[in-house]
């Protein structure tokens, strides 16, 4: 954790700033078809979103944002639907990075490339490698993410790299998830009011607190994420272990 972050008046001093807060952003298309929209306008509302989130973030203390945008699960939605998250996300980065950039936002990809078009997968490496020294927030976007899929990668890179089984411990395992040094979340939260995981960070969340809103994601605002921090700020952290008096 880090420390006491003043943040303006409308929102008091919290004594705990969680270092890494990933979100799951969730509800985009129920937030459209309760307008009588298409599911894709949601979509394009919920990628609008996340940058006052990362303004929001900045302001409270937080270091590393760790964002759902795709899951390994999503490619069975309607091929009409993934065409068109796939275009938004071409878009945003061809959009977005140069200013991210500019702001100190270090961006990283976690998720497989497979799948994902030849530009596509240009672009999002062009991104990674531009911001790679920022330092101001890490972003990571979790794009053609499954956390099971991300176990199996890592056995696989640590077969491939020869390592003795003996050798192989917690510190090790963690080193090869797309996540890397990256510290593990403290806060996980939920929008639209689900209460699931849905194959999220499973290694890394093992000990995180979390955090579920019925809002949905375009409507996840900076108040919002300052009443999951101050629910965050009422957690015990144990660790499994027992406080002392």
């Amino acid at each position: 954790m880090s420390a006491v972050v003043q943040v303006d008046s409308a929102y008091p001093t919290l004594a705990h700033i969680p270092t890494h807060v990933a979100i799951i952003m969730d509800g985009n298309g129920r937030w459209a078809q309760a307008r009588g929209l298409p599911r894709l306008m949601g979509h394009r509302q919920g990628v609008e979103n996340i940058r006052p989130i990362l303004n929001a973030s900045v302001e409270f203390g937080i270091k590393y944002l760790t964002i759902y945008a795709f899951s390994t699960e999503n490619w069975r939605r309607p091929l009409d639907e993934v065409r068109g998250l796939m275009t938004i996300l071409e878009q945003t980065i061809k959009r977005e990075t140069p200013e991210l950039h500019k702001n100190g936002v270090c961006i990283r990809h976690l998720g497989r490339m497979d799948g994902l078009s030849d530009h596509l997968q240009k672009l999002i490496r062009e991104a990674v490698a531009l911001t790679a020294n920022n330092q101001r927030l890490v972003l990571n976007v979790a794009f053609n993410y499954g956390g099971r899929a991300e176990i199996v990668d890592a056995v696989r890179r640590i077969v491939a790299d020869g390592i003795p089984a003996d050798a192989i411990d917690e510190n090790l395992f963690t080193r090869y998830l797309y996540t890397g040094e990256t510290p593990d979340p403290d806060l996980v939260i939920r929008t639209a009011g689900e209460m699931r995981l849905s194959n999220y960070l499973i290694w890394q969340a093992a000990y995180a607190e979390y955090y579920a809103t019925p809002a949905y994601w375009p409507d996840f605002d900076k108040t919002e994420l300052y009443h999951a921090l101050e629910a965050y700020n009422q957690r015990d952290r144990r660790f499994g272990q027992v406080n002392k008096p």
